[in-house]
């Protein structure tokens, strides 16, 4: 498990999140959501995480909008929509990332 640095809403020291297949954003202020879906997008895939599943909440659907406008703008997201009901249904989105591509070993 890895962990990355993002700054608070206050602009006070960084918050450290786990990097997992699993994001729940609840924790994450509103005005944040854009910046720490697209680092945690980055640094999942960077961790070799090809299924993701981003929790997003059900409530007014303001949040999963944002989520999936990001998805959707990302070059190295395959495919993404809603998780099955037993994993949160709509409030909740799976991904699909392509694998990083790793440099190859010279010979």
């Amino acid at each position: 498990m890895c962990d990355n640095d993002w700054n608070d809403a206050a602009g006070e020291d960084p918050v450290r999140i786990p990097i997992t297949d699993v994001f729940d954003l609840h924790s994450v202020p509103p005005p944040d959501v854009k910046e720490v879906v697209r680092e945690y997008l980055v640094e999942a895939r960077r961790l070799g995480y090809t299924a993701l599943r981003i929790i997003h909440g059900r409530g007014t659907g303001v949040q999963r909008q944002i989520v999936r406008a990001i998805l959707a703008e990302t070059p190295y997201v395959i495919s993404f929509g809603d998780a099955p009901a037993e994993a949160g249904g709509w409030g909740a989105t799976v991904v699909t990332l392509a694998a990083e591509e790793r440099a190859k070993p010279m010979e």
